[in-house]
């Protein structure tokens, strides 16, 4: 009997406990993440790298409407996070009016964060980073309202206030849980969160870039669209 044959169930069970315990899971997570990269070719690499500028660019005059619910709303991005946001109330409808309001912004962030996982399992590094990016800038699109939970001050949809109707979204999740009082501050942390994201999503990009820059100059000469 080959003793190599008898060797493989053990060293396949050795192999799968070792992926399940926490540095194995944090090894493989950080492969997924910032694993070694293909070449590029110079066409890829110059348009992402344009991309990759003008997101970072965007980013600043993002920064500097912090918190500023109006001139978010009339952002580009405002007007590509609504479809999501307004199709998750009628998603988390069934699940009760908690679920409905909560569902529309859980929408909105759940469907950049999906596209990036997709992405990632691909091994598209660099477009998962783009997605991050929406993800954080779709957090940052959605602080001003959960800062004005209780002063109803920002226009909705429909053209009126909270104030002027029966309120809006945060103002119901936010008094449902108790934490009205709380609005300015979550939303100042939701704010700083979709930075500190939007800043990690530029800073993997352009480390990905990097690694498939390398990569080319290493001489490998399977480019990578």
């Amino acid at each position: 009997m080959d003793a190599r044959r008898t060797q493989r169930p053990g060293a396949a069970r050795r192999a799968d406990r070792d992926d399940a315990e926490p540095g194995g899971l944090v090894a493989r997570g950080r492969e997924l993440v910032f694993g070694p990269e293909s070449a590029a070719s110079p066409l890829a690499l110059g348009g992402r790298g344009v991309l990759l500028v003008g997101l970072a660019l965007w980013s600043l005059a993002f920064f500097s409407s912090a918190m500023d619910g109006e001139r978010l709303a009339g952002s580009f991005m405002h007007l590509i996070h609504l479809p999501f946001h307004e199709g998750g109330h009628i998603l988390f409808m069934p699940f009760g009016s908690f679920l409905m309001s909560l569902g529309g912004s859980l929408t909105q962030l759940l469907v950049p964060l999906v596209c990036a996982g997709a992405l990632l399992t691909r091994r598209d590094r660099f477009g998962a980073a783009v997605a991050l990016w929406w993800t954080g800038q779709s957090l940052m699109d959605i602080a001003p309202y959960v800062a004005d939970a209780r002063a109803l001050r920002l226009m909705l949809l429909g053209g009126h206030t909270g104030a002027e109707v029966e309120g809006h979204d945060w103002e119901a999740i936010l008094g449902a849980l108790g934490w009205l009082s709380h609005d300015v501050a979550l939303g100042r942390i939701a704010n700083a969160l979709g930075v500190l994201l939007m800043l990690a999503a530029l800073a993997w990009g352009a480390h990905v870039l990097w690694k498939q820059h390398q990569a080319r100059a290493s001489g490998d000469t399977q480019p990578q669209w």
